[in-house]
């Protein structure tokens, strides 16, 4: 079986900027007293997931902001901006990592939010991949702590042996998220695709965002 190229997934990218200082500063800060790569992981994935509000409705798809630097200037961030800190932090401390992407189904997605979509699907919904341990696990850092409460969810917790990317039930026993599309993983964010999928199935935004200026597409 062919060896899988690690490397590629330590280098600093466009968006998963892991060379930055204020990443690196960012990581240093998180892990500087761990004691083993467990231990440094599973505190960044707690750093993201509750030192940034998940707030889907503040949207910026420009370049410059969705890079995992910028998520750094403030205290909130959705989905692909949270996974995209937490693997630039990994590849800042010498752990591989990727991005994941999917559509899922939020059968207790706010009204609010299905609003502004106009549908319950959420589209290229983002999660992490890191390499701990010989393979590769996936994670998601997105929902903080206080707001799975408010909806009556259980955190996802870090897991250095086994996937964590969705809470399938509430604490009812009523489902949650289901995944209804798989895109794959890529080692950063396949910007023009993304762009072209939030084009396709939510039309109704794509003049507002260009509009503000925050949607860049050729």
């Amino acid at each position: 079986m062919k060896t899988e190229n690690l490397a590629i997934y330590l280098r600093s990218n466009e968006f998963l900027n892991s060379d930055h200082q204020s990443v690196q500063d960012f990581a240093q800060d998180v892990i500087y007293d761990a004691k083993d790569t467990v231990e440094k992981v599973s505190r960044l994935y707690y750093a993201v997931r509750d030192g940034f509000r998940y707030d889907p409705y503040r949207l910026d798809f420009s370049k410059e902001a969705m890079k995992a630097s910028s998520l750094l200037k403030r205290d909130y961030g959705y989905c692909v901006e949270k996974s995209c800190l937490f693997a630039a932090a990994c590849r800042a401390i010498g752990v591989p990592s990727r991005l994941g992407f999917a559509n899922v189904k939020n059968h207790i997605g706010t009204a609010k939010l299905e609003a502004v979509l106009k549908t319950d699907v959420l589209v290229f919904h983002g999660y992490a991949e890191i390499y701990l341990n010989g393979k590769w696990i996936k994670v998601t850092p997105v929902f903080n702590k206080e707001l799975c409460e408010k909806l009556n969810v259980k955190p996802l917790d870090f897991n250095p042996d086994s996937d964590s990317i969705f809470q399938e039930y509430n604490e009812k026993g009523g489902k949650f998220m289901e995944y209804l599309h798989q895109y794959g993983h890529f080692g950063d964010i396949p910007y023009e695709f993304f762009m072209g999928e939030l084009i396709k199935h939510y039309p109704h935004l794509t003049s507002k965002l260009q509009e503000r200026n925050l949607l860049h597409i050729k």
